[in-house]
């Protein structure tokens, strides 16, 4: 089968809907299948052989973050171009009410779509006042996935219809395979995510953090992500900060490995996340 998924956010920006996109295309892929997969990336980007580009993007503030969004003619273009060479069978596109690739595929493509819907915000003006641009759109669509009940609900809401609820998928062998890192164990607390992204929760975590050194002071947390690291300890007293290591961005493997290492791994998101379940992990008890 001819599959061509469609990848609403920057390529060259790693994030929750691109890995999902990656793990999806190249586990149709291992299936046998053809897949193609249509995304925002700067020039001197290295791509997968599956993934092509539209371009660059340009940031949008959007949910609570900052959105790498591709939009215009010149878009639309490669849309059409990209749908006129595939020649697919089905079309899988994400996000296909954000200001991107998704709903101008929407609007160019025929033929079978489902689209996968990953946003949760019970609040959206935004979708709210483009409801009946959206609407004709979203009308094309043969199947509609949500990946949570928040996300569900979030479309049901704003915009009427229904979808099957599938959660992300986790490749548990994945990191179930991945050896521990020395350096990485011995009390530690982990977080993962964008350190200046409020929602991801790291200030509440930092604000918790005293009162988990004075009851266990031998404890350090590890940071893995990319953002201002001293603005993120400027709330903790200069004594404490020692006890914070910010490990910047990670690969996958590490990530994997930083999972298996750490004694416990904290995830205090604030709300607006796609998934209710913010991430599954295997870490190691806490004794």
């Amino acid at each position: 089968m001819r599959i061509g998924i469609v990848c609403p956010y920057s390529w060259d920006v790693p994030g929750g809907v691109q890995f999902h996109i990656r793990d999806l295309a190249e586990y149709f892929i291992r299936l046998g299948h053809q897949v193609s997969v249509l995304a925002p990336a700067d020039d001197d980007t290295p791509l997968p052989p599956y993934v092509v580009s539209a371009g660059r993007a340009v940031p949008v503030p959007y949910n609570g973050s900052v959105a790498r969004l591709n939009f215009g003619f010149l878009s639309a273009a490669r849309v059409r171009r990209w749908l006129h060479d595939g020649a697919f069978d089905v079309i899988h596109i994400h996000e296909p009410t954000s200001p991107s690739l998704g709903l101008l595929t929407c609007w160019a493509a025929r033929g079978p779509i489902v689209a996968t819907f990953h946003t949760s915000n019970p609040r959206s003006r935004a979708m709210i006042a483009a409801y009946s641009i959206l609407q004709a759109a979203l009308e094309k669509i043969s199947a509609r996935i949500a990946v949570s009940e928040y996300a569900r609900r979030t479309l049901v809401e704003h915009l009427g219809g229904d979808a099957v609820v599938i959660p992300n998928g986790v490749d548990v062998d994945f990191f179930a395979a991945a050896e521990p890192k020395a350096e990485w164990q011995g009390d530690t607390i982990g977080f993962i995510g964008r350190i200046d992204e409020p929602r991801k929760g790291l200030p509440v975590l930092m604000k918790a953090l005293p009162k988990i050194l004075a009851a266990r002071p031998q404890t350090r947390l590890l940071v893995a992500g990319r953002g201002d690291e001293e603005e993120a300890v400027e709330s903790l007293p200069a004594e404490l900060r020692a006890r914070v290591e910010f490990l910047g961005m990670v690969s996958d493997e590490d990530k994997a490995r930083f999972l298996r290492s750490v004694d416990l791994y904290v995830a205090p998101n604030t709300g607006d996340e796609p998934m209710e379940m913010v991430m599954a992990v295997s870490v190691p008890p806490v004794t």
